[in-house]
């Protein structure tokens, strides 16, 4: 980019110039001159080197002030004979005679006049010159044999040299500045300067995606999408981190402001919470929060209400649009947020939060202005260190890091936002695992309340027991005899199911758990449930009372515990 740049400035530069110079004329005219001939060869000779010397002293002529002047008085120019010697140049062939007066001006019929004079008083001051006193022969002459002639295109400026020179030019400056630029520069750019600033390992590298200036909330459902990827790929790294004692509570902090890190918090939370996971978002950055605005959410009242005493945690937790994640916003921004932030008070919320959520993230503040993520990591099980690609410089994250550890302050990892994609060595890679388009794809089918298994498209279809009886109707009609129906010619008959269901993995009573949308099991059926037995002495035909069953405050529909559903 700085070659480019310096390139593009030198040529513009080279263009301006050539646009407000003023373009000038060239004219030249030629004389010859002649010494008088000898009888012999050898006197012919030396009349030629006489000649040829002789041309040298008179292009000294051409170019001073006393055929300028009488130049002037001929022409009637309005300027100075230094003015117009200015403009006059002689050249010479080697080995001539031959002397060509050139002139240049503004005016391309004042250039040529100006070279026709100037010959012209050549002629008569030499005749003056090398005549003889006694009024003998003259030892040398001039003689005009060319006339100027006025010039059509200018010779000043040349635009197509002055570009191609402002590019070279250009080239040349841009590389030495890249050069310099990179000598000097020690902002981190590679993996290996990340972790060695940080003294940690590198656990996720996020691409730059133009598409988080608008909305910094990845969308994961999409298709081929490196950003969503790259935060599963952190979510995957933190959980393998530690595998005895895996980290729930997770500063995610920066040592700078604009490195990326409220992004990194607000879509790792979705992540975790993608994977079944329940998840609270705690906007712990009380000087500029950015959690609730990014998620459209209330900041009023948050964590500095809680923290005051002015309410209870349950009361300002906000639920989100996205399943499994909750959000416990700033609230009003306090005067003494470290105070705040490093009370015994914030660290039994943090521990409130872990008994109720299977993972916290913590968007802190900035590492160096302030001490807020540091104080906030010390009732954390550890931090993630966010640095921006080609902006945060090693003494930064080192000086981050070294707060962290002067206050035993644990470090996950470091995380890399903003990574240029396809970059040669940037450990970022855009190969995408295609779904194959000729198979069809498995979408759950609405789930009927009160009902044990939920029936997939295409695996149950046209099974006449894909659910049982009473899943189908609030009320199941009793039992009636009814003619055998044959099977269908094409399909070999139907073998009724056993009448014992099948044991709960839950206890006695309770229905199987319904596949998730995780994990598809193979094609099953369920099993109709036996006829209630009707009561002694009541009359034959009388309805069967509706079926009803027995549910503990707070259990789902399918069985499964509130506890045991993000699990899933």
């Amino acid at each position: 980019m700085v070659i480019v740049v310096t390139v593009a400035v030198a040529v513009l530069g080279a263009l301006a110039v050539s646009l407000l110079t003023t373009p000038t004329y060239q004219s030249s005219s030629r004389v010859f001159v002649s010494t008088s001939g000898g009888s012999t060869v050898s006197e012919t000779y030396q009349g030629n080197l006489f000649s040829q010397q002789r041309v040298a002293s008179y292009s000294e002529l051409v170019t001073g002030e006393t055929l300028a002047a009488r130049t002037i008085d001929e022409l009637s120019l309005n300027m100075t004979p230094a003015q117009l010697a200015s403009k006059v140049t002689a050249t010479s062939t080697p080995d001539t005679v031959l002397l060509d007066i050139v002139v240049v001006d503004t005016s391309p019929g004042l250039a040529r006049d100006i070279a026709n004079s100037l010959a012209t008083q050549l002629t008569t001051l030499v005749r003056e010159l090398e005549t003889p006193e006694d009024g003998g022969t003259p030892a040398a002459g001039v003689r005009l044999v060319e006339q100027a002639q006025e010039s059509s295109a200018p010779v000043s400026p040349k635009t197509t040299r002055n570009l191609a020179l402002g590019a070279a030019v250009g080239l040349l400056l841009g590389i030495a500045l890249a050069v310099l630029r990179d000598r000097l520069d020690n902002t981190i750019k590679t993996r290996t300067k990340l972790e060695a600033a940080s003294k940690t390992p590198l656990v996720g590298s996020l691409p730059f995606d133009k598409n988080l200036k608008e909305n910094a909330v990845v969308e994961f459902g999409a298709a081929h999408s490196p950003s969503a990827e790259s935060y599963r790929e952190l979510r995957t790294n933190l959980q393998f981190l530690e595998v005895d004692h895996p980290p729930r509570v997770i500063v995610v902090t920066s040592a700078v402001p604009a490195e990326g890190k409220t992004t990194v918090a607000v879509n790792l939370a979705l992540a975790l919470a993608e994977a079944g996971h329940h998840v609270a978002l705690v906007e712990g950055d009380l000087r500029r929060p950015r959690v609730s605005k990014y998620l459209g959410l209330i900041g009023s009242v948050g964590l500095s209400t809680v923290l005051a005493n002015q309410a209870d945690l349950s009361d300002v937790m906000q639920p989100t649009k996205y399943e499994g994640l909750e959000v416990l916003a700033s609230g009003p921004l306090p005067p003494n947020p470290s105070e705040l932030l490093g009370s015994e008070a914030s660290r039994r919320v943090i521990d409130e939060l872990r008994g109720r959520f299977d993972y916290i993230i913590v968007d802190g503040a900035p590492l160096l202005p302030v001490t807020d993520s540091a104080l906030l990591t010390t009732h954390s099980d550890g931090a993630l260190v966010v640095a921006r690609y080609g902006h945060t410089t090693e003494n930064e994250v080192a000086r981050a890091v070294g707060n962290l550890e002067t206050i035993g302050a644990h470090i996950l990892g470091a995380v890399f936002t903003m990574m240029p994609a396809g970059r040669k060595g940037g450990d970022n890679y855009s190969y995408y695992y295609e779904t194959d388009s000729s198979i069809p794809r498995q979408t759950p089918n609405p789930v009927t309340p009160g009902s044990s298994a939920t029936a997939w498209d295409g695996s149950q279809a046209g099974s006449p027991q894909a659910s049982s009886p009473h899943a189908s109707s609030p009320q199941a009609a009793p039992p009636q005899a009814s003619p055998p129906v044959a099977p269908p010619a094409a399909q070999p008959p139907v073998t009724p199911p056993p009448a014992t269901p099948p044991a709960s993995p839950y206890g006695t009573g309770q229905p199987p758990a319904a596949p998730t949308s995780y994990e598809a099991g193979p094609s099953r059926t369920s099993t109709p449930r036996p006829p209630t037995a009707t009561p002694p002495g009541t009359p034959p035909g009388t309805p069967r009372p509706p079926a009803t069953s027995v549910r503990k405050p707070g259990a789902l529909d399918n069985g499964v515990a509130p506890s045991r559903r993000y699990k899933e």
